[in-house]
């Protein structure tokens, strides 16, 4: 006998997420750019002279806005969370 649920795709198993599909898209594109741009560059950054290849740089500066995107989502999250607790309490 088959259980309900089992096979069946109501359960919302194994199905990717909107964000799951765009992050992954993401990551895709980052790579093909990555694997495309190997050719060294010269950065200036304040008093700071040095030479990266294009893709670490490329990497760096994804995890930096990758790490920026997450803080931002938990300082929201934060908010909306204090929010909910305050009109609990009837602040």
């Amino acid at each position: 006998m088959v259980e309900p649920g089992e096979g069946s795709s109501t359960g919302g198993r194994g199905r990717l997420g909107g964000g799951a599909i765009a992050s992954i898209a993401g990551g895709g594109l980052l790579l093909v750019f990555i694997i495309q741009n190997t050719e060294k560059i010269r950065l200036h950054f304040l008093v700071w002279n040095f030479s990266w290849p294009l893709w670490l740089y490329t990497l760096v500066t994804a995890a930096f806005g990758a790490l920026i995107w997450v803080g931002l989502g938990v300082m929201r999250r934060h908010r909306r969370r204090k929010e909910r607790r305050a009109d609990r309490r009837g602040d």
